[in-house]
């Protein structure tokens, strides 16, 4: 057992300050969130257009044939609870009554409120505790009032919990069993940076937990209430000084990337194989997701389209709008296209590379793209089932008039679409593949020499042992 680290109670039980990241689309199900309670941790079920099951136990493939949006968005929010409810009800048995259940929302999902609602209702007893990033989700505490579980609220900064503590949680102190710290420039997924922070300058997470800490205290928040440290967590014994320190108080930690290379994690064998071959600095944060928000993913072949897809983009404007600006082209639609002279040159050159669609941006530019990507891109688009609360890339918005009232973004992906094909068997090279700043030391670690795939339990076992 690792010096310093003990168990916590959390949820009327003991276990381990050890908590399992809970990921997006079916990244984390309850093969791996039973296995990791059943290991005397707390597994969290991604409640996340979660699978349902057929009579054969194969996942239900989630369609959406509806004409409109909204009704595609309704199909997708009942998809999302019957899921998410039957993944909760699995993981349960799984875990055999040892550790604890939580569910991962993301706020920005859509339809979130509803989702977070109907899994509740429908696991009354199975869930300790509710996480929730991704967005300020100040409802979280009264949703979880009137279902009695515990929220853990997912924050990137002491800043970012002053504002949602003022405002909601110190109504409902009582039932926040933990603020989750993750670490913006270290954590997979999607990461919370503020404007004013710089994604290229990462800062050391400890003066961020010991500023939060010291928020915490502050505020009136309870010494029990424990800090998750969340982001490029890998071996317990680099975090020392951080376990039983009086200036952070009670710390327990998450692990999201480490869980998704064990036998019960439920990403395809591909991925999984992926991960090992990762290096330093193969993991990009980047702003092309449609919430908005930076996240986290390895540079695949997927994510390089999307970064050359951006680098081919002009500034673009209507005639007599800006001096010195000249025709795209003599003819068709670049007859109304104005750039400047340099760039035109750019944008012929793109196009003799084939590169001869022009799609224009909310942002006064446009980017060149094949034909066959303009037709993906479009396609797409027209599929939109609402997986967002606001979606840049289709400007879906999930309430009022259902629509950003911004120009579609082609700089963008359908989030969904690659999330449910990389988690179903998709090749990472094509998809978005989400993953930590630390997935590169799968290839350092000795635990994971000759192709060694861990349990569950052998990695808890592990990670407990400090390695």
């Amino acid at each position: 057992m690792f010096k310093g680290l003990s168990p916590i109670e959390y949820g009327g039980r003991e276990v381990w300050p050890l908590v399992e990241g809970g990921k997006g689309v079916s990244a984390t199900n309850h093969a791996s969130s039973g296995a990791w309670a059943a290991a005397g941790g707390i597994g969290t079920v991604s409640a996340v257009n979660a699978d349902s099951y057929d009579e054969n136990g194969k996942p239900i493939e989630q369609v959406y044939p509806q004409a409109t949006r909204k009704e595609r968005h309704e199909q997708l929010i009942r998809y999302a609870i019957d899921g998410a409810t039957e993944q909760v009800r699995r993981a349960h048995d799984i875990s055999g009554g040892k550790g604890a259940l939580n569910i991962n929302v993301l706020w920005e999902m859509g339809g979130a409120q509803a989702v977070l609602e109907g899994v509740l209702e429908n696991t009354k007893g199975l869930v300790t505790g509710v996480t929730c990033g991704a967005g300020m989700p100040y409802k979280l505490a009264e949703i979880a009032a009137r279902h009695n579980v515990h929220y853990l609220p997912i924050i990137s900064s002491a800043r970012a919990f002053r504002a949602l503590w003022k405002r909601s949680y110190s109504k409902v102190p009582e039932l926040m069993a933990a603020v989750v710290y993750e670490d913006p420039w270290l954590a997979g997924g999607h990461n919370g940076l503020s404007n004013a922070e710089d994604p290229r300058q990462p800062e050391d997470p400890y003066p961020r937990v010991k500023a939060l800490r010291e928020t915490m205290r502050k505020e009136g928040v309870s010494e029990d209430t424990a800090i998750v440290m969340a982001g490029g967590v890998w071996f317990l014994r680099e975090w020392e000084d951080w376990i039983d320190n009086p200036e952070l108080g009670k710390i327990a930690f998450q692990y999201g990337t480490r869980p998704l290379l064990t036998k019960e994690s439920p990403i395809p064998d591909v991925w999984k194989e992926m991960l090992r071959t990762v290096e330093p600095g193969g993991v990009l944060l980047h702003k092309f997701s449609p919430t908005g928000f930076y996240s986290s993913a390895v540079k695949t072949p997927f994510l390089y389209d999307l970064m050359e897809r951006s680098e081919r983009q002009i500034a673009v404007h209507k005639r007599g709008e800006e001096e010195g600006t000249v025709p795209l082209s003599d003819e068709g639609k670049g007859k109304n296209f104005w750039v400047q002279p340099d760039d035109r040159q750019k944008a012929l050159g793109w196009m003799a590379e084939g590169h001869i669609e022009a799609l224009k941006t909310p942002d006064g530019t446009i980017v060149f793209v094949t034909p066959d990507k303009r037709d993906v891109i479009r396609q797409d688009q027209q599929d939109c089932m609402g997986c967002l609360s606001h979606c840049g890339f289709s400007s879906w918005k999930d309430h009022d008039d259902y629509t950003t009232g911004r120009l579609a973004d082609p700089r963008s992906f359908c989030i969904q679409k690659t999330l449910q094909d990389i988690a179903h068997g998709g090749h990472p090279d094509n998809n978005l593949a989400f993953a930590g700043h630390a997935a590169y030391r799968f290839k350092q670690d000795p635990f994971y020499s000759n192709n060694f795939t861990p349990t569950v339990k052998e990695l808890v076992d592990r990670i407990l042992s400090g390695d």
